[in-house]
């Protein structure tokens, strides 16, 4: 048991915390899943993306702009197919445009 005077990384409280724990691993697959995409992504179409949260085996991605979004919808089902060719258990990618 530890001592509550000592201070721990975050990284610490993730892995003793289960809840924790399993919003690490969403937030690492999430970023994988993301990563994955890189091939498929112009690089100027990339700076605008995010990984978002994970729902089972529905995948939100992060998107600054309209345009961006836009862009991203017709891509969808090439971006789903590329994502199952890689293991990832995806049925549906959602957008959400981030609102400043």
């Amino acid at each position: 048991m530890r001592r509550h005077n000592q201070s721990q990384s975050l990284l610490q409280a993730a892995q003793e915390s289960p809840t924790l724990a399993q919003l690490s691993q969403l937030m690492r697959e999430s970023t994988q899943r993301l990563r994955a995409l890189d091939a498929l992504i112009a690089p100027a179409l990339r700076t605008a993306i995010q990984a978002g949260p994970i729902e089972g085996p529905t995948w939100c991605l992060l998107v600054s702009s309209n345009a961006a979004a836009a862009k991203l919808r017709q891509m969808l089902p090439a971006l789903q197919a590329h994502l199952q060719t890689q293991g990832f258990e995806v049925q549906t990618i959602r957008l959400k445009v981030l609102t400043r």
